[in-house]
């Protein structure tokens, strides 16, 4: 069920709160560098410290807020509470949430496979819209979830279930953001309490798919599950006071055997494993760098995400068709063109996604990483269609020779759950600070507010950017201070890239791939403007089909619509143009038509096609 407030009037306390809350609170959880043997070179600002202002992504981020704020919580807790035994009132909530005995999954197809596995994220994502938000009601919400959920948890809500160590590991991340970003009372104790009842349902490690395979099971679905996860949440565990013992549970879960140790010694073990998983597992090997200090997880993660990007990733930096890594050199990839339109598990591959690269740029400050960061933005998340009121939502992006966007046939499946996370983290994505200046990763309609022992500086960011190749930020600062302030150049940035102080060029020629630097005592009224040479390029989809080619402008990737011209050549689409400044439609002519092509988030029910058959 669904409260009568209506969204509008939840968009307007909203903006009203973020204004007044932003500049003084820091809800963060940044690692504690006292308790890292490699402290990340950057940090995370908190998420009251970074504002979305009016764009695109403060629409996807302010509808998610007002759509999970909005989930009745008796539901939510509804298969906890049958399985323990308790009252348990309340619709189910249905599709994959809702518990079922297992018998009755032939007559209700789909329905109780993975009961309340994305309660965990839900409330993480929550968590996290009142730490960016400073909404007092979602607050509130997360503190009623969190009440509610301790007398509802026991070890009877693990038997039969396929995925305890995937269920557990969501669980955990939503109290400890609970309890770290709204001070929810006892978060840690029902953390524990959570722990102590899964405990003997955990497998002994981080065992792979194949080693689950090996041990007996009920029947194949019950070899999917994830432990290879959860050394990440359980090393942040330990970081927020939640004891030792997670410690040691992270140091137990860790996949070094058959998973870091090969990628660390730079073998791609990528092929035939669930991609999404393996992704997100690359978490923890930075979770493991960070506290234990072992360089090989640090190796094995840059080593992988290079293998990732390199061998299995589609001009839109989305991966996986079908869920799986293909054999690098195959020609899979090109071949799935024709074979499926589940190219991407987007808001779950999303989520991961944009993890790992933070990771890995505040280990590196490698721009690089924030330009694959800034293309699965662009031209994935940002283009799902809204969850709907009844669950269904968007799980694969189609790249297919015949594409479109659909809605997954079951409800509130895992996608459900990872973009109520990933439109809560688009500010703490966006800069990062290492103490002495600030980074600006992405270019999004933003300010962040920076607390530092000279004074407060604000940094405040207007951009169209990337349909309009431009974007400004604005200097406030209580006195006149000198520190550095970094901007990202992309690596396809082409030569007439210009970075501007107050009207003035600063930088001309910026070298692309880094973060470029601008030393200066600023002060307040200061203007940076960057103006980007975004230059179009076609890009193959795997070395095995180098005739099979998807248009790029700068980071966009860019979807053939509407009837594809017979005599269409490279020439034709590299001097495509926009079909005004700003547009989001693009087009180009030949002898015998017009082509029109769109970015992601500009599609709606039309069929399109990403990559183009073309002569050499």
């Amino acid at each position: 069920m669904f409260r009568s407030r209506s969204r509008r009037s939840f968009l307007k306390s909203t903006s009203l709160a973020v204004a007044g809350a932003a500049a003084s609170r820091k809800l963060s959880f940044a690692d504690a560098p006292s308790a890292l043997a490699a402290p990340p070179a950057l940090q995370q600002f908190g998420y009251g410290e970074v504002e979305l202002l009016a764009g695109p992504l403060r629409d996807q981020f302010e509808r998610n807020h007002a759509f999970y704020a909005a989930l009745d919580v008796d539901r939510l807790l509804k298969p906890f509470r049958q399985r323990a035994g308790l009252p348990a009132p309340g619709d189910d909530m249905g599709g994959w949430y809702s518990w079922a005995p297992l018998g009755d999954l032939d007559k209700l197809p789909n329905n109780g496979f993975a009961p309340g596995h994305s309660f965990g994220q839900y409330l993480s994502g929550l968590s996290r819209d009142y730490a960016a938000s400073g909404l007092p009601s979602t607050r509130e919400k997360v503190h009623n979830i969190v009440k509610a959920f301790g007398p509802a948890i026991s070890e009877d809500f693990w038997r039969d279930n396929r995925f305890p160590a995937y269920t557990y590991d969501k669980i955990s991340i939503g109290l400890l953001d609970a309890h770290t970003l709204t001070g929810a009372p006892d978060a840690l104790k029902i953390l524990d309490k959570t722990l102590d009842s899964v405990q003997k349902h955990l497998p002994p490690g981080g065992i792979s798919r194949a080693e689950q395979y090996a041990r007996p099971h009920r029947d194949e679905s019950f070899c999917w599950d994830e432990p290879y996860t959860l050394p990440e949440n359980a090393f942040i565990a330990w970081q927020r006071g939640a004891g030792q013992r997670y410690r040691g549970l992270a140091m137990r879960f860790l996949a070094d055997s058959w998973y870091y140790d090969p990628l660390a010694a730079g073998e791609n073990v990528l092929s035939g494993k669930h991609a999404y998983s393996h992704v997100n597992c690359l978490s923890s090997a930075m979770q493991a760098y960070f506290v234990l200090g072992n360089q090989k997880h640090l190796r094995a993660a840059q080593n992988a995400f290079e293998f990732l990007r390199t061998t299995q990733s589609f001009a839109t930096g989305g991966w996986g068709p079908d869920e799986n890594f293909r054999v690098p050199g195959s020609g899979e990839v090109g071949e799935s063109l024709g074979k499926t339109h589940s190219s991407f598990e987007t808001p779950c591959g999303s989520y991961a996604h944009f993890k790992i690269t933070r990771y890995l740029i505040r280990a590196t400050k490698d721009s690089r990483y924030s330009d694959s960061m800034e293309r699965v933005l662009y031209n994935c998340i940002l283009g799902v269609r809204p969850i709907q009121a009844d669950g269904h939502g968007f799980y694969y992006s189609d790249y297919s020779n015949d594409g479109s966007k659909f809605y997954h046939p079951y409800k509130w499946h895992c996608c459900t759950g990872t973009f109520s996370q990933i439109t809560a983290d688009y500010g703490i994505s966006a800069y990062f600070n290492d103490g002495n200046g600030v980074y600006v990763n992405l270019y999004v309609p933003s300010r962040v507010y920076w607390r530092r022992a000279a004074g407060r500086v604000t940094l405040t960011q207007q951009t169209r950017y990337p349909h309009h190749p431009t974007t400004s930020i604005a200097v406030a600062l209580d006195a006149p201070t000198a520190f550095p302030i970094y901007v990202r150049i992309p690596e396809w940035a082409g030569p007439k890239t210009t970075v501007a102080v107050n009207g003035k060029r600063f930088l001309s020629g910026a070298e692309p791939g880094v973060f470029a630097t601008l030393q200066r005592t600023w002060s307040n009224g200061d203007r940076i403007e960057i103006e980007f040479d975004m230059p179009t390029t076609l890009e193959a989809v795997d070395p095995q089909h180098p005739n099979l080619l998807a248009p790029m402008h700068g980071p966009l990737a860019l979807f053939s619509v509407g009837p594809i011209p017979t005599d269409l050549r490279r020439e034709d689409l590299l001097r495509m143009t926009q079909v005004a400044r700003g547009s989001t439609d693009w087009q180009t002519k030949t002898a015998t038509g017009a082509l029109t092509l769109r970015p992601f988030t500009a599609i709606n029910d039309e069929h399109y096609r990403l990559y183009l058959a073309l002569p050499s």
